[in-house]
């Protein structure tokens, strides 16, 4: 699997980076047939404190999956989103096993 990362408007971060590529690796291991992950960050002027929003679109046969989260911290909102990820891609899978 590859994976793209892009900051959208802001700094890149060396850190947040390795976080995101080292949990995706983690959900490569588990699904062998997902291609490619797309991600982006992407900071929102909000006075509420919710403005950081990461969205991660994953490649794979059939259509792809896409999830998106926004929280107080980068880390929370990639937490978040990858979590959704994981479980969209354990329906897929479960519908997949059954044909």
């Amino acid at each position: 699997m590859t994976i793209h990362i892009q900051y959208v408007k802001m700094p890149t971060s060396e850190s947040m980076s390795e976080y995101v590529e080292k949990r995706l690796q983690k959900i490569a291991d588990k699904y062998d047939w997902i291609i490619r992950a797309e991600v982006s960050f992407k900071m929102e002027n909000n006075v509420y404190g919710k403005g950081n929003i990461c969205e991660i679109e994953l490649s794979l046969p059939g259509p792809k999956i896409f999830a998106s989260s926004k929280d107080a911290s980068f880390e929370a909102a990639a937490k978040e989103t990858i979590l959704d990820l994981e479980r969209q891609l354990k329906k897929k899978k479960a519908k997949m096993t059954t044909h």
